[in-house]
C-alpha cells in the first residue's frame, strides 16, 4: 500500500478523477513511524476523532486534524492488525454519530458494525499466467458460461453450530463443481459488506470491504486465487446506484447529504427504501470509481455486473409524477449518472485489458455496450438482456395450445439480438418473490416441465449471446431460492429425472464450449441465419449458427431445430442455404437426458425440391427431413456440399482439345520410348533377347487374335525344346527369328514324335494312328509359327507407321503455326506503315 499522503491525489480525488482513493484515504501503516494513518472525508463536520478497542471509545483520545477542504488525517501508534475502530463525527446539524470507515478494509460480522484495521501483505498470487490470458479468455469471440451464486446458501453446514462456511470452504467445493458443469465464470451475488441478510448484499455499507460472514480478505483472496488457477473468471455484482440509510452507514456523514442529494425527490428511491449517489459531485465519482478499481486491483476480480443501471440512467425510475426533478432540458435521463458510467468503464477497462463491466439494464437505453472512445457510448463490454429472459419465459408458460398465437416471444429477440453485446439471464431474480423456479414456470405435467426446460436451455445455448444461470436451475429445483436455505441437493441423487438434467446442462456446456458457431460470432450478423421463424402453427424454429471463416477450413456450421409443442412431426421439411450432410451432436430426448429415447435421426441429407411458390413460379430449395420429437431441441452438425460446376459449351470444347492434345503427346512419347527400347534391345546379348521372347508371346495375345490366330499352349513352347537339343541362339539380326521359328517347329515335331512313341509302348495303338498323330501335331505347329512370324511383322509395321503418321502431324501443327505467326506479323507491318 502507498504509506503517505499526496497532495496530487487528494487533487484527483476532489476533481474526480481519482482512480486510486483507497491508497489516501482509510486506515494505512507507516513503516517510518511504525504508526496508523486514518484519513477521513468529511467536508461539513465540525469534528471527527478516531475512537476504539485502543481508546476504549473515547472521542477526546484521538482527534483528528482537518484542512480547508474537509480532509481529516491523524496517526496513531501501538495499534495492530484486527483492531476495531470509528470515526466519532460531530455532525454540521450538531448531532454526533459513530460512523464505519467509508474505506475500511474489513468490518465486524453483522450485527456488529465497527470497522478492522487490516492490510494485504501476507497474501501470495498464484494466477499470473491466468491475467496474462484474460484479455484472449474475456474477448467477445469467446464463449462464457456463467454460473450465478449466493455465497450464503449455495451450500451451508449442516449439523454445525454456525451459519456459513468460510470463502476457502466454499472454494475447495465449488471448483471442482464449476469444472465439472463446464462453467467459465462464476458471477457472485454481492459480497461487499452490508448490513441485512435479506437484502442479498444489495445494500452496501462497506464498498471497500467483502463481507465478513464467509471470513477474511485473505480467505476471499484464496478464493479468487484458486478459481483463476482452474481456469474460471471471477464476476462480482457492485452496486452504485444506491445505498441504505443505517446510522453506521454513508447516510448523513457528516451531518449533510455529502453522498447523496439533499433534495428527497432527487436523492431517494421510494421502492427500495434507500438513497440515490450524486453522481454530480466529483467525491462521489472519486469513491465509486476508485471501489471497483480496488477489488481489481487488489482482489485481482475479472469483472463487475452493475445492478439497477436503469435506476441511475432515468431520474423518475420507480416514482410518481412529482416524486423526481426533470434534468435542465425537462427530460428524465440523468446525465450526471452517464458521465459517471463513461468515467467508470473507461478506468477499468483502461487500466486492467480483458476486463468485464456488464450492465442490469431494462430498457432501450442506445448503445450501452460500445468502445470506452465512443463519446456516444456508455462503455460497457456486455448488457443483459431482460426483454428476452422475460418473453422467452412468458412463451414457456402458456400452453402449447396457444404458443402459435404468442411465435413472436420466442423469435423476437433475434431483431434486436445485434445492438447491443448480450448476456442471455436466467437469474436469482426470476426465481423467488413467488414467481416460481425455472422447471415450475413450464406448462404441462411433471414429464413434460422437464421436456419443456431442457428445450429452452437448448434454444437458449443456440442462441446468440453469452449464457447465465442461477445455483439450482441447473438440476430442475421446483423450490424458488430461498435466502436461508440451502440448495435442495438431494433431487440429484434421489430422483433421476434431476439427475439426468444436472447431466443435460453438463453437455450443453460442453457442447457450447466445443463448437465455435455457438459464439465466435455472438456479436455479428453473419454468424445467425434463419432456417424456420415463422412456423407458428407448428411452434417450430430452426436456424444455423456459424463460426468465422478460417483460411484454408470449412466454416463451422451448427443447426438447431426447436419443436416447442407436445407433438411429434414426423419427417418434418426442414429448408436449408445448400446441399449438405447433418450430423447429430444433441438431442433432449435421450434416455441419459431424461428424455422417452425416441430421438431423432442421427443422420440426414439434403434433397433438392421444387417449391411453388405463390405467384405460381416453381423454384428448387434444399430440404433436409427430420422426425421433430415432442418438446424437444436437436443439433446437428453442417457439412456443406459443394455444388457441382455446370459445364458450359466452350468449357468442353476445350477440356475436349486439351484431352486430344494430352493424348497425342503420350503417344508420341510412348512410340519413342518403344523405338529406344528397340535400339537398346538389337545391342543385347543372345540370350537376353531369348528371354524376352516368351513375354512378348503373351503380350500379343490381343493382336493375335485380332487376326483370327489362337495363341499356343503354354507346353508347346520353343525356349525350353531349344535348350533340350543344343538349338544356338539366334543371331543378333532381328528379322532371321523366322528361321527360329522353323527350328522351334522341327523341335516340337520331334518332341511329339518321342511322346507317340511312348504312349504307343504304354497303350499297344496300331503304329499307323501314332503316325497320323504327330503329322497332325507337327502340321499345327509349323502353321502357328507362320502366323506368329506374320502377326510380328503387322504390329511393327503399325508402329512405324504410327510414328510417321504423327511426326507428319507434328509437323503439319508447326508449319500452320509458323504460317499464322507470319501473316500477324505482315499485318502489323501494314497497320504501322499506314
Amino acid at each position: 500500500m502507498k504509506e503517505a499522503i499526496n497532495r496530487e491525489d487528494l487533487y484527483l480525488f476532489q476533481t474526480g478523477k481519482a482512480q486510486k482513493a483507497y491508497l489516501t484515504f482509510g486506515c494505512h501503516y507507516q513503516k517510518e513511524t511504525k504508526t496508523y494513518r486514518f484519513t477521513v472525508w468529511a467536508p461539513n463536520a465540525k469534528s471527527v476523532s478516531v475512537v476504539g478497542d485502543f481508546n476504549f471509545w473515547n472521542p477526546l483520545a484521538h482527534p483528528m486534524e482537518g484542512n480547508k477542504d474537509g480532509i481529516y488525517t491523524i496517526e496513531i501508534a501501538g495499534l495492530k492488525k484486527g483492531d476495531l475502530y470509528k470515526y466519532y463525527v460531530e455532525g454540521y446539524d450538531g448531532k454526533c454519530r459513530y460512523k464505519s470507515d467509508p474505506f475500511a478494509f474489513y468490518s465486524e460480522c453483522r450485527p456488529a458494525t465497527a470497522s478492522k484495521i487490516w492490510d494485504f501483505d501476507d497474501f501470495k498470487w498464484a494466477d499470473k499466467r491466468f491475467i496474462n490470458q484474460r484479455k484472449k479468455k474475456q474477448a467477445l469471440d469467446q464463449p462464457m458460461s456463467i454460473y450465478e451464486i449466493h455465497l450464503g446458501t449455495w451450500r451451508m453446514p449442516e449439523g454445525e453450530d454456525r451459519e456459513f462456511y468460510t470463502y476457502r470452504e466454499i472454494a475447495d467445493m465449488l471448483i471442482p463443481y464449476l469444472q465439472k458443469m463446464g462453467y467459465t465464470h462464476v458471477e457472485l451475488m454481492p459480497i461487499t459488506e452490508y448490513p441485512y441478510d435479506l437484502s442479498w448484499g444489495y445494500q452496501v455499507t462497506g464498498y471497500y470491504g467483502v463481507t465478513a460472514r464467509y471470513g477474511t480478505p485473505e480467505d476471499f483472496n484464496y478464493m479468487v486465487n484458486e478459481l483463476h488457477k482452474a481456469g474460471i473468471g471471477v464476476i462480482l455484482d457492485w452496486v452504485p446506484a444506491h445505498f441504505p440509510r443505517d446510522e453506521h452507514g454513508l447516510a448523513m456523514f457528516d451531518g449533510t447529504h455529502i453522498y447523496d442529494h439533499e433534495d428527497p425527490r432527487k436523492g431517494s428511491q421510494p421502492d427500495w427504501g434507500t438513497l440515490l449517489f450524486n453522481y454530480g459531485k466529483p467525491e462521489v465519482q472519486s469513491f465509486l470509481v476508485s471501489s471497483a478499481m480496488f477489488f481489481a486491483d487488489i482482489y485481482h476480480i475479472d469483472g463487475i455486473r452493475i445492478d439497477a443501471v436503469s435506476a441511475m440512467l432515468y431520474l423518475d425510475f420507480g416514482k410518481k409524477e412529482g416524486e423526481y426533478v426533470p434534468n435542465e432540458d425537462g427530460t428524465n435521463i440523468n446525465y450526471e449518472s452517464i458521465d459517471f458510467l463513461k468515467n467508470l468503464n473507461k478506468a477499468l477497462r483502461s487500466e486492467h485489458e480483458g476486463f468485464l463491466t456488464i450492465a442490469e439494464e431494462s430498457t432501450a437505453f442506445p448503445k450501452v455496450t460500445s468502445d470506452i472512445d465512443d463519446p456516444d457510448g456508455l462503455g460497457f463490454v456486455y448488457k443483459w438482456n431482460m426483454g428476452y429472459m422475460h418473453d422467452s419465459l412468458y412463451y414457456m408458460e402458456l400452453d402449447p395450445l396457444y404458443r402459435k398465437d404468442n411465435h413472436g416471444a420466442i423469435v423476437f429477440s433475434m431483431d434486436y439480438a445485434y445492438s447491443e453485446n448480450y448476456i442471455l439471464p436466467y437469474s436469482h431474480d426470476e426465481v423467488v418473490h413467488g414467481k416460481g423456479s425455472m422447471i415450475n414456470k413450464m406448462y404441462g405435467a411433471y414429464e413434460e416441465k422437464f421436456a419443456a426446460l431442457r428445450a429452452l436451455y437448448g434454444f437458449t445455448y443456440a442462441h446468440p449471446g453469452k449464457k447465465l444461470l442461477f445455483m439450482g436451475g441447473e438440476f430442475a429445483q421446483f423450490v424458488e431460492w430461498r435466502d436461508t436455505q440451502q440448495l435442495d441437493w438431494f433431487l440429484i441423487d434421489d430422483f433421476e429425472m434431476h439427475h439426468s438434467f444436472h447431466e443435460y446442462v453438463a453437455k450443453l456446456n460442453a457442447i457450447y464450449k466445443e463448437q465455435p458457431a455457438l459464439y465466435e460470432l455472438d456479436t455479428d450478423p453473419a454468424g445467425f441465419e434463419w432456417c424456420l421463424q415463422r412456423d407458428a402453427d407448428h411452434s417450430v424454429v430452426a436456424f444455423i449458427r456459424k463460426g468465422k471463416k478460417k483460411r484454408g477450413k470449412k466454416q463451422e456450421e451448427l443447426l438447431c431445430i426447436c419443436n416447442f409443442t407436445p407433438m411429434e412431426w414426423d419427417q418434418y421439411e426442414i429448408p436449408l442455404p445448400g446441399k449438405a450432410k447433418l450430423t447429430k451432436i444433441l438431442d433432449s430426448s435421450e434416455l441419459d437426458f431424461g428424455g422417452d429415447g425416441d430421438v431423432s435421426e442421427e443422420k440426414a441429407k439434403t434433397k433438392r425440391v421444387k417449391v411453388v411458390n405463390e405467384d405460381g413460379k416453381g423454384t428448387y430449395k434444399n430440404i433436409a427431413n427430420i422426425s421433430l420429437k415432442p418438446l424437444s431441441v436437436v443439433y446437428y452438425k453442417l457439412e456443406e456440399e459443394a455444388p457441382k460446376k455446370r459445364t458450359t459449351r466452350k468449357t468442353a470444347e476445350k477440356k475436349a482439345a486439351e484431352k486430344k492434345t494430352t493424348k497425342k503427346a503420350a503417344a508420341t512419347k510412348t512410340s519413342a520410348k518403344t523405338t529406344k527400347k528397340e535400339t537398346v534391345e538389337k545391342k543385347k546379348a543372345p540370350e537376353k533377347i531369348e528371354k524376352k521372347a516368351e513375354p512378348a508371346k503373351i503380350t500379343k495375345k490381343a493382336e493375335l487374335e485380332k487376326i483370327g490366330v489362337k495363341p499356343e499352349a503354354k507346353k508347346i513352347t520353343a525356349k525350353p525344346e531349344a535348350k533340350k537339343i543344343g538349338v544356338k541362339p539366334a543371331p543378333e539380326k532381328i528379322e532371321k527369328a523366322v528361321e527360329s521359328e522353323k527350328l522351334e517347329a522341327k523341335n516340337v515335331t520331334e518332341k511329339t514324335e518321342k511322346k507317340a512313341t511312348t504312349t504307343k509302348k504304354e497303350t499297344k495303338q496300331p503304329a499307323k494312328t501314332e503316325k497320323k498323330s504327330a503329322a497332325k501335331t507337327q502340321k499345327k505347329a509349323v502353321e502357328n509359327s507362320a502366323k506368329k512370324t506374320v502377326a510380328d511383322k503387322a504390329v511393327k509395321t503399325e508402329k512405324k507407321s504410327t510414328v510417321k503418321t504423327e511426326k507428319k502431324e507434328e509437323k503439319t501443327t508447326q508449319t500452320k503455326a509458323e504460317t499464322t505467326v507470319i501473316k500477324a506479323n505482315k499485318k502489323t507491318e501494314e497497320k504501322e506503315k499506314k
